[in-house]
């Protein structure tokens, strides 16, 4: 981060999404499966469009979203791969995602007459992916609702309104990979096919997440749908798998402020942290407006926390994390270390590679997943930077 750039950035490295990718992709090929990688909110944090485009050239040949509206991003992006989109209300006008070649989710008959009705408007043939609840108790077509929906959809094939793409489902317990609900999940999956080749549908079957992707060979089916393991972030564990995954994303700032500070004084809101000795407090300019989560000050008693790498080493953040700033105790000298001064380069969390903290430290600290904190950085207030490692080294 140059004297000139942003108070804070997200770095996101695409060689990492493609070393990622090249691994989940080759582990799905092993068993036959085609890839779908999953790039729904902004790409988990790191930028859809970039991620999609390196996800591409990596193994991956479909796409999926959340919503019609995130497929349409990609579309605009230029990206012309396979995509699904699951998780569109059942009242929202699918004309848009049908003229644009995007496979739409239906979970229920009156989904599937809204996806029809677009069908109609645009003269195209929907392509759907008929999902069924296998024990997630979320999205996806109920047990009994099972019949007259797999019905339906073959009347709408019949008359190429529709053509059914695939029957699929989502894992409740993926992380843990010997659950016995996994082995329960896939027979009902397996069983709802079932009725829908007996009513004359021949799709392809998807189920596996990152995790199973990593664990389950069993339950690749056609079509893994790798997500939070595309950007690095281990799934399973603890302790972590040794799937060889690489994070890629590097949360930077620079330090506002250097002062120096008597010893008892109070540090930010509440003084719930009052410095023992005379000692230098930087500032950085985030907080949780950024998406730094406000939890992570420290602990009244000095234990526990928050920390970054800042010159060298890591150093403990101090009193509570506010709106826009927390402050980072630098100790009574910086003797035999680079000093800090006003511009430090700061790594709130990384891929861990130096010693600093990293996405899965911050959820650990706070009871959460990984998911939620690089999905959780406030793009706007925090700049996000894509690049490529490999390309800055002469290597394509």
């Amino acid at each position: 981060m140059s004297s000139a750039g942003p108070r804070a950035e997200a770095n996101v490295d695409l060689a990492a999404i493609r070393h990622n990718v090249g691994l989940l992709s080759g582990a799905a090929a092993r068993s036959g499966a085609a890839t779908m990688v999953v790039v729904k909110a902004e790409g988990y944090g790191h930028g859809a469009v970039q991620v999609a485009g390196a996800a591409l050239c990596s193994g991956a040949s479909w796409l999926g979203v959340c919503t019609m509206a995130e497929a349409l991003t990609l579309r605009e992006g230029g990206i012309t791969a396979p995509i699904l989109s699951w998780l569109d209300l059942p009242t929202d006008d699918y004309t848009p995602g049908v003229a644009a070649g995007v496979d739409l989710n239906v979970a229920s008959v009156r989904q599937l007459a809204r996806v029809r009705r677009a069908a109609e408007d645009t003269g195209r043939t929907a392509r759907i992916h008929l999902k069924v609840d296998t024990g997630l108790s979320r999205n996806g077509c109920a047990e009994a609702d099972w019949p007259e929906l797999v019905d339906a959809a073959a009347k709408a094939a019949a008359d190429e309104s529709v053509e059914v793409v695939a029957v699929w489902s989502h894992l409740a317990h993926a992380d843990a990979p010997t659950h016995p609900t996994l082995d329960r999940q896939a027979a009902r999956l397996d069983a709802a096919y079932r009725r829908a080749t007996d009513a004359g549908l021949y799709p392809i079957r998807h189920l596996a997440n990152s995790a199973a992707t990593m664990t389950r060979p069993d339950l690749h089916y056609d079509l893994v749908r790798p997500g939070i393991a595309v950007y690095g972030l281990d799934p399973v564990g603890p302790p972590p798998s040794e799937f060889g995954l690489r994070p890629a994303m590097t949360f930077r700032t620079r330090v506002a402020l250097v002062k120096r500070v008597s010893a008892g004084e109070g540090v930010s809101y509440g003084h719930e942290w009052t410095t023992r000795e005379e000692t230098r407090l930087a500032l950085l300019p985030v907080g949780y407006a950024d998406g730094v989560p406000r939890r992570l000050g420290s602990r009244p008693s000095g234990v526990g926390g928050m920390r970054v790498l800042l010159a060298g080493r890591v150093r403990p953040v101090v009193g509570r994390v506010c709106m826009d700033q927390l402050v980072v105790d630098c100790g009574p000298d910086d003797a035999g270390a680079d000093p800090v001064v006003e511009g430090t380069p700061a790594i709130l969390f990384g891929p861990g590679e130096q010693g600093e903290p990293t996405a899965h430290d911050w959820a650990e600290a706070l009871g959460t997943i990984h998911y939620e904190i690089v999905t959780g950085l406030r793009v706007g207030r925090v700049s996000r930077t894509v690049a490529d490692s490999e390309s800055e080294t002469g290597v394509s």
